[in-house]
């Protein structure tokens, strides 16, 4: 095996570890990533060491944790670190690399090591750009409509795609991608990452990805005796705030809409798989698959990410290795601990590719397994923390000083927190003290005489929507944004 492999790390937006077949879910086809761990490893303890976009994006390309490359708050401001990057490693071991879809850095045309960038950035005109698939449309005589099926990308209203099927931002990404393929250098190995998206909202899929679920019956949120007492911790308390208008049947038309959405991005991935064999690639391409956090869609009343339950912090992660490579076992499932950091040295592990010293992730594939991971979410009042070490997890809520502690290989759905029994006393004292030896700047504050002691309680208020969960509007003709002099007022 002398020939260096092509790489292919595909991500998508906002899946949760459990919408697998393969992982036991009931509802749910995902009939080519079934496939793809077969034929490689699911690592079933893939965690978001910072569930939302713009951190978890960052721990994925720079193989850095959110306290080492800065962001713990959705900082979409924030530039990126002074370090390699996953695209610039592989770049300067002379692969040709080349992204398509959604990067979530600032400036939004920033390369971040990547040879070029076919951008979808969600129709985010706020920062003055417009993005690829935007200029695509349009190019289609279709300018500003991608939201005119009038859904917001953080909002769980949904109804099927507006506009013919192949101008769907997932048929644009895989078609953008199987052409940078074709195009390839064929002296040079390429490292091509491809990030959907989806099922990230808006909920619009195809009708026909819809028509796939309609007479399936949908699996209910999960819900335990503790998130239905009173008294929850601010941070859960404010954000259940947000569910709490929709009945049974919006709850069952959401994971419809959002399941349709992930047997689509799951059916375009074969056009990709489908083009490395037929390029005669397949059986030297590396081929990762994993996203940047999860979503709740109802589970203990919640919604979205940010949290450290499993359905927001857990993530897929499936590793398909060149074939024959001794290095990883076919059909096999790994329990150690691994997170979004630690994608960037497998990869480069697997590649023959040396890893940049300030990587804080380690391969996959070498080494013990690590004894605990921590993650880490906020700043403020909706701060949250968690240890995961063995088969539990801490998760801490410092407003309210509120400690929970799940055994997740007898209780994986988090109904039962042993947080106050006796029994568990000593293992919520050992996660704890991991979690003090983590804290760092604001966090400090949380400590008394070293003692983990929070902040005081406060009182979630209503949920207010007057945006609409970051509705768009129309995008043609695009907003103006110029700090050129000459196009400013003088007054």
């Amino acid at each position: 095996m002398s020939e260096r492999p092509h790489v292919l790390l595909i991500t998508a937006d906002q899946w949760p570890g459990r919408l697998l077949g393969i992982a036991g879910h009931p509802v749910v086809q995902t009939p080519t990533l079934d496939e793809l761990a077969r034929n490689g490893t699911r690592f079933t303890n893939a965690y978001s060491e910072c569930p939302i976009c713009v951190p978890a994006r960052r721990s994925l390309m720079t193989g850095r944790t959110p306290r080492s490359h800065g962001d713990r708050v959705y900082d979409d401001r924030r530039p990126m670190p002074d370090s390699k990057t996953l695209a610039g490693a592989f770049r300067d071991a002379g692969y040709q690399a080349y992204a398509v879809g959604k990067l979530h850095v600032l400036p939004q045309r920033n390369r971040i090591g990547f040879d070029d960038v076919i951008l979808d950035e969600e129709g985010r005109a706020q920062y003055g750009v417009m993005d690829d698939y935007e200029i695509w449309l349009g190019d289609r005589g279709r300018p500003g409509q991608q939201f005119d099926h009038g859904m917001s990308t953080d909002g769980y209203v949904s109804r099927p795609w507006h506009l013919p099927e192949e101008l769907h931002v997932t048929n644009w990404a895989t078609q953008q991608m199987v052409r940078q393929i074709k195009r390839r250098d064929p002296t040079r190995p390429g490292f091509w990452y491809l990030s959907y998206r989806h099922p990230h909202p808006p909920l619009v899929p195809l009708q026909c990805y819809l028509d796939a679920y309609r007479d399936v019956e949908m699996d209910a949120p999960v819900t335990a005796d503790w998130n239905a007492a009173d008294g929850l911790p601010y941070a859960i308390a404010s954000k259940r705030m947000r569910g709490l208008k929709y009945t049974p049947a919006h709850v069952a038309a959401i994971r419809r809409a959002f399941y349709a959405l992930c047997t689509h991005v799951d059916h375009q991935i074969r056009l990709v798989i489908g083009t490395l064999r037929e390029e005669q690639l397949l059986d030297n391409t590396i081929v990762l698959f994993t996203a940047d956090h999860g979503d709740m869609l109802g589970d203990h009343g919640l919604w979205a990410k940010s949290m450290f339950y499993e359905s927001s912090a857990k993530i897929p992660m499936i590793l398909l290795g060149r074939a024959k490579d001794p290095r990883l076992r076919v059909g096999t499932t790994d329990d150690r601990l691994v997170g979004l950091a630690d994608v960037m040295p497998t990869l480069l592990d697997l590649a023959g590719i040396d890893v940049p010293r300030d990587c804080d992730g380690r391969s996959m594939l070498q080494g013990a397994p690590r004894e605990s991971l921590y993650g880490e979410v906020g700043v403020g009042p909706g701060a949250t923390r968690m240890v995961r070490s063995g088969h539990h997890k801490l998760v801490y809520y410092p407003v309210g000083h509120v400690r929970q502690l799940f055994d997740l290989h007898d209780d994986p759905d988090e109904r039962d927190d042993l947080s106050a029994l006796p029994q568990h006393a000593a293992t919520l004292a050992r996660l704890t003290d991991i979690l003090v030896g983590e804290l760092h700047g604001s966090d400090l504050a949380w400590l008394k005489n070293g003692a983990l002691t929070g902040l005081p309680a406060r009182e979630a208020g209503p949920r207010l929507n007057r945006d609409l969960s970051s509705q768009r509007g129309q995008h043609w003709p695009p907003q103006l944004h110029s700090d050129m002099p000459q196009l400013l007022s003088s007054t």
